[in-house]
């Protein structure tokens, strides 16, 4: 920004010495009754329309530039990208490196966008100062249980969301992990699906394994 400034100082200092400097070759023409016109020479006065229509040009600049400052980043972005980071992190750390390291493609492919999804239409119902008081609860050392984390308010001591995921063995098919959350809207009571992600015929490790 700096430089724009140095840049407008130049050109307004042209303007001044414009109309304050007379060449001596201009002032002995006077003298001697050659030339006594009382308005500057048409290269003076092409200067002059130059250094405005440079300082019209900074103008137009500066107005972008300050129009790019002002333009600032929804609050709610930032809060939703650190979510749905914690909210990857604690699923890998639930499902382990054993299931991890077999599933990580199709969760992120099949389940996460989902899953972002769903905590940005959370934070989109609230308002920006109740963002706050949010955070993603980590899950317990847990091995049989199903929670993976829960999105919990401090202010109203209570959660939001609860992410699960369950194992499902269906019949001459295998086993699949679907993946689910409960709001508190309905009192945790309504299913909600984010996806499945099959794994085999063979009993799927504990969570948390490595």
């Amino acid at each position: 920004m700096k430089l724009w400034f140095k840049k407008i100082s130049a050109v307004l200092i042209t303007l001044l010495t414009l109309g304050m400097y007379i060449p001596p070759t201009y002032l002995d023409a006077n003298a001697e009754g050659e030339k006594d016109d009382s308005f500057p020479a048409d290269e003076e006065l092409q200067g002059v329309d130059s250094a405005f229509s440079e300082i019209e040009e900074i103008e137009s600049d500066l107005d972008g530039i300050e129009d790019d400052d002002s333009t600032d980043i929804d609050v709610s972005d930032h809060y939703v990208q650190m979510f749905t980071e914690q909210a990857r992190e604690q699923t890998f750390n639930k499902l382990g490196p054993r299931i991890a390291n077999k599933v990580e493609d199709d969760f992120m492919m099949d389940v996460f966008p989902s899953m972002e999804e769903v905590i940005s239409t959370i934070l989109d119902e609230l308002d920006e100062d109740e963002f706050t008081y949010l955070e993603i609860e980590e899950q317990k050392a847990s091995v049989k249980g199903e929670k993976i984390f829960n999105i919990y308010d401090h202010q109203a001591k209570e959660d939001v969301a609860r992410f699960h995921v369950r194992r499902d063995l269906k019949p001459k098919d295998g086993y699949w992990f679907n993946f689910h959350y409960h709001l508190r809207d309905d009192n945790f009571e309504e299913h909600h699906d984010l996806g499945n992600i099959y794994w085999d015929k063979n009993t799927p490790p504990k969570w948390m394994s490595s």
